[in-house]
């Protein structure tokens, strides 16, 4: 027998948080961006306003911290939709390999376009 530790935990542990980031941020994001500023609903800030928060540090860590939770929140969930779902076990490692290395080319992307601005 080998004492192996699986990764198990730890993505269910970034599912739970990113379900649970995803669910409180995003819909506060939707609303404010796509509803209450372009209705009038609040005062739109300005462009420049907008762009020095952008380019403060702590909000771009919250941007990529949900970024990267709601991906793996994702990867998680997709993975087992196909394993339990659609009853794809016999291609387990494709299947992973898929789900979290596209949650991790995502959240790749998401660090470059929040260090660009």
């Amino acid at each position: 027998m080998t004492n192996r530790k699986s990764p198990e935990p730890l993505a269910w542990a970034l599912f739970s948080v990113g379900g649970m980031a995803a669910a409180l941020l995003i819909p506060v994001l939707l609303f404010l961006f796509g509803l209450a500023f372009p209705l009038g609903w609040l005062p739109t800030p300005d462009h420049t306003y907008l762009l020095s928060v952008l380019r403060h540090p702590v909000t771009r860590l919250v941007l990529f911290g949900l970024c990267v939770l709601a991906l793996f929140h994702w990867a998680h969930r997709f993975r087992y939709m196909l394993y339990d779902g659609l009853r794809l076990r016999q291609f387990s490692a494709l299947i992973i390999l898929v789900c979290y290395g596209g949650a991790i080319i995502g959240s790749g992307v998401a660090a470059y376009f929040l260090l660009r601005v």
